[in-house]
């Protein structure tokens, strides 16, 4: 009898141990659909989470989500029609904009008639005032229809490959633009859909070139205005302007200690002299002769000569491709890759795996982007991110179903614009940190928990995300009542985890 209860006390046991095992491995699998989903993406909706299924698991589903976003890059994105018209042929947005500028010239001009012509004891609204121009909104018209795009594209899964959306947030940060200067607010959406968009999983250089002949870029860090010294234009003697040379070195290939001088800086400008905007072109840019500087010019110890003016504009596309293949490019942009997608400060191991991808594959972003899936350290728990306030607003949309209507934007848009991380308004060319010092204080915590349940009122039961919060958070959850518990568990801490 003894030995019976013996073996039946020892096949429980064993039971118990297979079932606490298979719980164990639950609990990984949903934490590395948890960080998968997070980190490749903007979070998990029932729809994500039986894809992840069918594919037999978050690796494997790592891996072929890379191949359906490039395979998405290459396809038109979707465009709700209120929202469209911020991606028209160039040419309009050039003539609508210089419509706006005019109709700015001559409000001005009637606003002073007015102040001159009126009697000295007036009040200043005493004058009549013509009813505001509707061209006069043009422009933030055109910078909202771009926002709420990426507010859609980033919480619709259905519209936009989760990936492809973040990858568009993380290559757009990186050549970053700000629509609070006004000459490129009505470009912005243009260039994040035309000129990020299609090549975030391409060629790095070739998504550097688009960048850089793109009218907002173009604006932006002045290259429109930089022409060869001692230019004529007009009545005026103009010359360089060094901003997007010293951008393009410092922030969007080499990085600040890669190895260039002021030298170089100053060679590169030369070189990019005559590239400038062209408002009647369907690309926007064009490469003026007369503008450029044809004299030889030496970049990191390569000479740059053109034997014909017009064989200028192929000297910028070589400096450019020879910035994008040199090393310190390569360990630049696999930090970057690595702090976005790992942890604030990554394995340097993982740097240098993913520095020597950039190299082999001669900057082919797709294939670094399968190395870093394929690495341990993508998946290691001990590699913790920080939800910054755009990955924050997104996956709460996400969760909520996604951006809906203009309510619902406006009150995304206002609590990113409260956060301090407007969209496409970092007014600095460096873009926005993504680490958790920046973002994590007790204020933005109140905010966020603020604008979780707001959103939640609209949802009221999100249990398909249960199995991704810690028991101990569901469990104080669960004690609130049941009104309350979706956005508590939207405003939980293990929500703000990726």
């Amino acid at each position: 009898m003894n030995r019976l209860l013996g073996s039946c006390a020892a096949a429980i046991l064993a039971c118990l141990g297979l079932l606490g095992s298979a719980a164990a491995e639950t609990r990984q699998s949903d934490a590395d659909a948890w960080r998968a989903l997070s980190r490749l993406g903007y979070g998990p909706t029932p729809a994500l989470v039986a894809q992840v299924q069918r594919a037999g698991g978050p690796r494997a589903w790592a891996l072929r989500e890379i191949d359906q976003a490039l395979a998405a890059s290459r396809r038109p994105a979707q465009l709700e029609p209120a929202v469209a018209e911020f991606n028209a042929p160039l040419p309009e947005i050039f003539a609508n904009y210089r419509a706006e500028q005019a109709a700015r010239r001559e409000k001005r001009a009637d606003e002073q008639a007015a102040s001159v012509s009126a009697p000295p004891m007036s009040a200043p609204s005493a004058q009549p005032m013509p009813a505001d121009d509707p061209r006069l909104a043009y422009s933030n018209r055109m910078a909202r229809e771009s926002a709420a795009w990426r507010l859609t594209t980033c919480s619709r899964p259905d519209i936009e490959n989760p990936l492809l959306a973040r990858l568009t947030e993380f290559w757009f940060n990186h050549l970053n633009v700000s629509a609070d200067k006004g000459s490129v607010k009505p470009f912005v959406g243009s260039y994040v859909l035309n000129a990020i968009r299609p090549h975030v999983l391409g060629r790095f250089d070739e998504l550097l070139l688009a960048s850089s002949r793109h009218p907002a870029m173009l604006y932006y860090l002045d290259q429109a205005q930089s022409v060869a010294d001692g230019t004529i234009q007009g009545k005026q003697r103009r010359g360089l302007n060094e901003n997007y040379a010293r951008e393009l070195m410092e922030l969007h290939t080499l990085g600040v200690h890669g190895g260039y001088t002021q030298q170089d800086v100053h060679e590169l400008a030369r070189i990019l002299t005559g590239w400038t905007v062209a408002p009647q072109q369907p690309e926007g840019f064009r490469f003026a002769p007369r503008l450029h500087d044809a004299q030889p010019k030496t970049l990191l110890g390569q000479t740059f000569v053109s034997a014909k003016p017009l064989q200028g504009e192929e000297e910028g596309i070589a400096a450019i491709r020879l910035l994008a293949a040199q090393p310190a490019t390569a360990r630049r942009i696999a930090l970057r890759l690595a702090q976005w997608f790992v942890a604030d400060e990554p394995p340097p191991a993982l740097v240098k795996k993913l520095a020597r991808s950039f190299e082999s594959s001669q900057g082919d972003l797709r294939a670094i982007m399968r190395t870093l899936a394929a690495s341990p350290a993508f998946w290691d728990p001990a590699n913790k991110l920080f939800k910054t306030p755009y990955d924050y607003v997104c996956s709460v949309l996400t969760a909520a179903g996604g951006a809906q209507d203009d309510r619902g934007i406006n009150q995304a848009l206002g609590a990113l614009n409260g956060a301090g991380q407007g969209i496409h308004r970092w007014s600095t060319p460096d873009g926005y940190k993504s680490d958790a010092a920046t973002w994590l204080a007790p204020e933005a915590l109140a905010r966020r928990a603020d604008y979780a349940m707001a959103v939640a009122r609209r949802e009221p039961s999100l249990d398909y995300l249960t199995p991704f919060i810690q028991p101990a958070t569901m469990q104080r959850i669960d004690a609130q009542p049941p009104r309350l518990r979706a956005g508590l568990l939207l405003a939980s801490p293990d929500f703000m985890a990726k």
